[in-house]
């Protein structure tokens, strides 16, 4: 096996864990304030999630800095430092720059496994660096061309409290620096999503004395407002030297060109965009997609990139929008006695498995899932200071599971709960978000639908609070200076991981008494349990209509027993 192979492969192995995550994203226009919002739940299973944090610094006159990529067989590389970088909490800057991403892998032929940038570092940098949305793209572009790109193909957002923007990116191949890629800004009144699959299509190409859509040898222009379309300059030449592509150029599709679809990337990926879309426009309209969806490509080969939401959304809309599993869908995981006994929306891996007489299947893939390390959903408000106009809205683990903090993007100090040291891989720690999150989650996963109700209320009292709390922490930072304003909402970020934590420790040892032993213990008026006292819950009826089915007469109650009842 030759050098080139060896490296490929544990590239490969060494994305692994983060390739499967689900961006969406609101234009100011869409949301019920004028806020700019996106989301990110970073799914992989084995790694324990924590709060990135990257402080504001001074730099001297040839500073170099070195990039620590996903892949361990890639030693660091070095890149030159700018003369100030910009603090960074999550991924979002003090100037309320915002970079998320998803992994679509396209085509594999074309990762440059010697490239000095994979999606994270390019993003980490980006962010330091840039003050707007179209700063951010243009660092990115700019950076690869210069330095390499190492990634497979990714779905990234930018986002800043002005502009929302989709940038899609993919590498050229061994040895071959630079990239191409494609940036398309959201219009305001819309919602995306991208969730590991490319979702850019056609778009306007550059015209002669029009700025409304440029490549990259006109990155100078990219400020102007009436930009709207970025993308590399041979990502069309390059396409057809390569083979993908031989139409004309206003044809050029950079999906069907750089991550051809098929059922399953579909199925795994769009299935995701489409619910979040189905939520906020008609289900009439979306159901229309349903033939894409199961793979009918002859029929519909494509979900929109955006759509006009039917209401503009809350901040809380998205929170629960990240903790979707199809519910009230054709692909409801709920629904049928895939989800066991008690209703649960989790699924075990493998994505496929085979029964006795082998006959494949596959399982669903949706936006709330087991195996993500942390999420986040950002907020970004222009007619706020920016100290206190960016908030991440994190925790670890499961979307659907955990209650959102919020964290302000001028913070110096990570909240404990969130800091990379207290959130190990392998050791459980009661000062982990992780695992205290996890503590309680996977108690509930095997009996969902008689237990989640507890977690919704705990979840929803803390949610409830934060949201509430907003108004007074904006009322207190208008008249403070700088210095005070950040030490503030150091205060508040610490003191709302704090409540999160201790809520959390409650609800698990509340849950481990009240389920005990597969009954349910009695509660009194007030809530208290009662010494004595327990009622059973039994299955969910999907899962008892199944039984028969699934073991004939095996459960069936005898004649005698029924007479003995009577």
């Amino acid at each position: 096996m030759n050098k080139s192979l060896i490296l490929f492969l544990l590239f490969i192995a060494s994305i692994m864990p983060v390739k499967a995550c689900t961006n969406l994203i609101v234009g100011k226009k869409a949301s019920v304030d004028g806020s700019v919002m996106c989301t990110y739940n970073c799914d992989g299973f084995g790694f324990a999630g924590s709060l990135f944090y990257s402080p504001a610094a001074h730099h001297e006159p040839g500073e170099m800095i070195a990039i620590h990529n996903w892949n361990p067989a890639i030693k660091d590389k070095y890149v030159k430092e700018v003369e100030h970088t910009y603090n960074v909490v999550g991924f979002m800057n003090e100037h309320q720059v915002t970079i998320v991403e998803s992994t679509f892998d396209g085509r594999m032929s074309l990762v440059n496994v010697t490239g000095t940038f994979d999606y994270f570092s390019l993003m980490r940098l980006a962010l330091q660096r840039s003050t707007t949305a179209r700063e951010a793209i243009r660092c990115m572009a700019e950076l690869v061309a210069e330095y390499g790109y190492n990634s497979s193909g990714e779905s990234i957002t930018i986002c800043d409290p002005n502009e929302a923007w989709i940038m899609e990116i993919i590498g050229k191949g061994p040895k071959q620096t630079g990239a191409v890629w494609v940036a398309l800004r959201i219009p305001d009144d819309c919602i995306c999503a991208h969730a590991n699959l490319s979702r850019i299509r056609q778009f306007p190409l550059e015209q002669r004395r029009s700025f409304k859509s440029i490549s990259s040898e006109n990155l100078k222009h990219i400020n102007r407002p009436e930009v709207e379309c970025v993308y590399a300059a041979d990502v069309i030449t390059f396409a057809r030297d390569k083979g993908f592509f031989n139409g004309k150029d206003e044809e050029f599709s950079f999906r069907d060109a750089y991550c051809p679809i098929d059922f399953e990337n579909v199925r795994y990926a769009d299935a995701r965009v489409w619910s979040f879309f189905r939520h906020h426009s008609s289900h009439d309209e979306m159901d229309k997609y349903l033939p894409y969806i199961n793979g009918e490509f002859d029929v519909c080969d494509h979900l929109p990139l955006w759509i006009k939401p039917d209401k503009p959304l809350s901040l809380r809309d998205l929170q629960n929008d990240m903790r979707d599993h199809f519910e009230g869908t054709p692909l409801d995981m709920t629904a049928d006695m895939t989800a066991g006994p008690w209703g649960m929306p989790i699924r075990p891996l493998p994505m496929h498995f085979r029964d006795k007489d082998g006959v494949n299947y596959f399982r669903e893939r949706p936006i709330g899932t087991q195996q993500s390390g942390f999420t986040m959903t950002c907020q970004m408000r222009s007619w706020l200071p920016d100290a206190v106009g960016g908030v991440v809205w994190f925790n670890c683990d499961d979307a659907n599971m955990v209650a959102y903090v919020p964290l302000y993007c001028c913070i110096t100090q990570v909240p404990d709960p969130f800091r990379p040291e207290n959130n190990q891989r392998t050791e459980f720690s009661y000062e982990s978000a992780f695992w205290m999150n996890n503590w309680v989650a996977n108690m509930i996963y095997p009996r969902y639908s008689i237990m989640i109700g507890d977690l919704r209320k705990a979840q929803q009292e803390l949610e409830d609070y934060y949201h509430a709390d907003q108004d007074s922490v904006e009322t207190a930072v208008k008249e403070m200076t700088s210095t005070d304003r950040r030490d503030y909402l150091n205060r508040k970020s610490i003191e709302y991981a704090d409540k999160m934590m201790k809520r959390w420790d409650k609800l698990a040892k509340y849950l481990i008494v009240k389920y005990n032993d597969q009954v349910v213990r009695r509660t009194d008026e007030n809530g208290e349990f009662q010494r004595w006292g327990y009622e059973t819950s039994g299955y969910d009826q999907q899962f008892i209509d199944a039984i028969g089915s699934a073991t004939g007469d095996r459960y069936k109650l005898k004649k005698v027993i029924e007479r003995r009842e009577r």
